[in-house]
């Protein structure tokens, strides 16, 4: 039995987005593993692969806003850099020896719920209301990021 299962509720409608959240809710499946097996190495591996992919993912949504000209972008910016903060210290008192495994998962997954729920689906929304040219509105951000601008 997992620690928390995707569902439906938490798609925001944009495939690669939605795979990003699922891969979160996954490292939390794998703390909780870790953390019930009382392995504190694999905690330690997880968890630095958890705010790694987090921070990783909070640009990647950051860079689509930025790109779409969502009006909230910058609160959204903020949310996202507030939050990571805070994970970061619930990390460091775990890195000197406090245990914080089951605050990380259950803060993580409250404010993860409730973040995809209202801030993402916002924008998602925002998305899909100001695409451009018969192409998705994604296809076209991603060749703003990766295409040579001289083409």
């Amino acid at each position: 039995m997992s620690y928390w299962s995707w569902d439906s509720s938490l798609s925001i409608g944009i495939d690669v987005i939605d795979k990003q959240h699922r891969r979160i809710v996954d490292y939390l499946n794998e703390l909780d593993v870790a953390h019930r097996e009382k392995n504190r190495e694999v905690v330690s591996e997880v968890l630095i692969g958890l705010v790694d992919y987090t921070e990783t993912h909070f640009a990647f949504e950051e860079g689509l806003m930025e790109n779409l000209g969502y009006p909230l972008s910058d609160s959204h910016k903020k949310v996202h850099a507030s939050f990571a903060a805070h994970i970061n210290k619930l990390v460091e008192q775990h890195e000197e020896g406090r245990e914080v495994t089951r605050i990380v998962m259950s803060e993580l997954q409250i404010w993860l719920t409730r973040h995809i729920k209202l801030d993402d689906k916002d924008y998602a929304l925002f998305a899909k209301k100001n695409s451009w040219n018969n192409k998705s509105w994604l296809h076209a951000i991603v060749g703003r990021f990766f295409l040579d601008k001289r083409q």
